[in-house]
């Protein structure tokens, strides 16, 4: 198939990409760079480097929209930044997509949109964010609906925990692992915000390809993409710390604005529905990240 991959430069959009190639598609990467890095796109795609915020045009007839602003804190300073990109980027690729006659998958956060959970949330719990990123998913997610239901599209959502693994930026505040690694192997100094309760649902990059290719294939849906499994901090920077093997006890400091508390998925309705289920333990991930066997 012609597949084209908004954020095809970035951390998951690259993994996507060099999947697609993998199984014989044509493989076209949208990127503005700006996170993402030229040299993750597979050489057998086409690298366009384009801003999402401004329209585009494609003749693919599958289109993955990855192409974010994913950053809470970036969101909770710039929230009209975040909303252009994450929104206005959205609206975008779903115009791109009708005018291809194309079907979408899009990339939308389940931690972040359910806000503060008392459980594994599911695809049908509460939607309440507790930060702009979460708020701009919400309302892309709306915009997804709504093209479905006047155009009669049957373009599908997948909302990620927190997704993690190799080629993941560590100067991005999501990607948590990929900071703790770095500082350890550096002998630096890490911290965690809060006092270490905070948990969150830990996927592996390698799980979040395999549901994207899952729901491309089907149509129609909002899908939580998760191991409803939930990890605290504390116990993370544990993991991070035996993985690369030093005993570095954090820091910790304030609360961050827009973090929620707790966050976990129920991943069942993708398992059903879409053959899936996560199947990378935290432990053996986070220890390939670290590049250890």
């Amino acid at each position: 198939m012609r597949a084209l991959v908004t954020g095809g430069a970035g951390f998951i959009g690259s993994h996507l990409v060099d999947a697609l190639v993998e199984r014989g598609d044509e493989v076209v990467a949208l990127d503005d760079l700006s996170t993402g890095r030229r040299e993750h796109v597979h050489s057998a795609a086409e690298l366009l480097v384009h801003d999402v915020r401004e329209p585009f045009t494609t003749d693919a007839e599958l289109l993955f929209h990855l192409a974010a602003q994913a950053d809470v804190g970036t969101s909770m300073e710039r929230p009209s930044f975040d909303a252009e990109v994450n929104v206005v980027g959205t609206v975008n690729a779903l115009e791109a997509a009708r005018a291809a006659g194309a079907h979408l998958v899009f990339s939308s956060t389940g931690g972040a949109i359910y806000g503060n959970v008392d459980g594994p949330a599911s695809e049908d719990a509460p939607l309440v964010p507790v930060s702009a990123y979460g708020l701009a998913k919400r309302s892309a997610e709306v915009y997804i609906d709504g093209w479905n239901r006047i155009f009669g599209r049957h373009h599908v959502t997948l909302r990620f925990a927190n997704v993690y693994g190799p080629r993941q930026s560590a100067s991005l505040e999501g990607g948590v692992i990929a900071i703790f690694l770095e500082r350890l192997v550096a002998g630096e100094p890490t911290t965690i915000f809060g006092d270490g309760t905070i948990t969150r649902d830990f996927v592996h990059v390698d799980d979040v390809v395999r549901a994207l290719l899952a729901a491309a294939d089907h149509r129609t849906g909002v899908f939580n993409v998760g191991t409803g499994i939930e990890t605290s901090v504390a116990e993370l920077h544990a993991l991070c710390e035996q993985a690369v093997g030093v005993d570095a006890p954090p820091a910790y400091g304030p609360p961050r604005a827009g973090d929620a508390q707790r966050s976990v998925l129920d991943p069942a309705r993708a398992s059903e529905k879409l053959g899936f289920s996560a199947t990378v333990a935290l432990g053996e991930g986070i220890a390939s990240t670290a590049g250890k066997d």
